[in-house]
């Protein structure tokens, strides 16, 4: 495909669903997709782009979700023509054309997640603590698995954020906080790979147990610097 548009190039296999993401906001930033265009359909993409389906369906779904994208029943998906009805998506939308800073983007993440568990600290039920303990035993049995589960714990760890979301009962908050969490997908993913391939599971183990903790003792104190704790080599894996 010489003659493909920019954004249609094979890319490499490293954060594959970052990378889909990234080529397609590229692609509108440059104005090579327009409000308004029509993407290519779901095997056409990860033909051109050298990934599989499964990486291009999750990203057109974040996409979608973050409100640059639109799908349009038997018609196909679309590059948005202007902002969507949600109060969120122009405020995202705006990061992404301008390329917010990856140290604005992480103060962001911190502060929405030492938000997180203030709520949660204040508004769990004991049945939701004995569910997020639940969420860390299957990390703890995932970490005792032969082969490659990077995949499987990373599904683990973000069920366990969710979960501590869910905990603090405000669903404007929890709304804001997985936009933020869509938004720094790649680097939630590449710590949690290096973590583990450099076997320092326990340690990834161990942070999510301090939050655990945290909640159940009602420990309100240094929330930011116990949530900046679980990022451990966030730097390496900037965009």
């Amino acid at each position: 495909m010489s003659n493909a548009p920019t954004y249609l190039k094979s890319l490499k296999k490293e954060s594959v669903v970052q990378s889909v993401i990234n080529r397609l906001t590229e692609a509108i930033k440059s104005k090579e997709l327009q409000p308004g265009d029509k993407i290519p359909p779901e095997p056409e993409l990860a033909e051109s782009l050298g990934v599989a389906r499964s990486s291009v369906r999750e990203a057109i779904k974040i996409l979608t979700y973050l409100g640059v994208l639109e799908s349009k029943r038997a018609e196909g998906t679309f590059v948005c023509d202007g902002y969507t009805e949600s109060m969120i998506d122009p405020m995202i939308y705006g990061i992404i054309l301008n390329q917010d800073s990856f140290e604005n983007l992480m103060e962001l993440r911190e502060m929405t997640e030492a938000g997180m568990m203030k709520l949660a600290i204040a508004h769990h039920s004991a049945e939701e603590l004995d569910e997020l303990s639940e969420v860390i035993k299957r990390m703890e049995e995932t970490a005792k698995s032969e082969g490659d589960y990077v995949d499987k714990f990373f599904e683990i760890d973000n069920v366990f954020h969710d979960k501590v979301a869910q905990m603090g009962k405000n669903p404007m908050a929890d709304k804001i906080n997985r936009v933020v969490r869509a938004l720094t997908y790649a680097t939630r993913y590449n710590t949690v790979q290096h973590m583990i391939r450099s076997g320092k599971t326990e340690e990834l183990i161990d942070a999510h147990r301090r939050l655990y903790e945290a909640i159940k003792s009602g420990d309100n104190n240094n929330l930011s610097d116990k949530v900046a704790a679980t990022y451990f080599d966030t730097e390496l894996f900037r965009g």
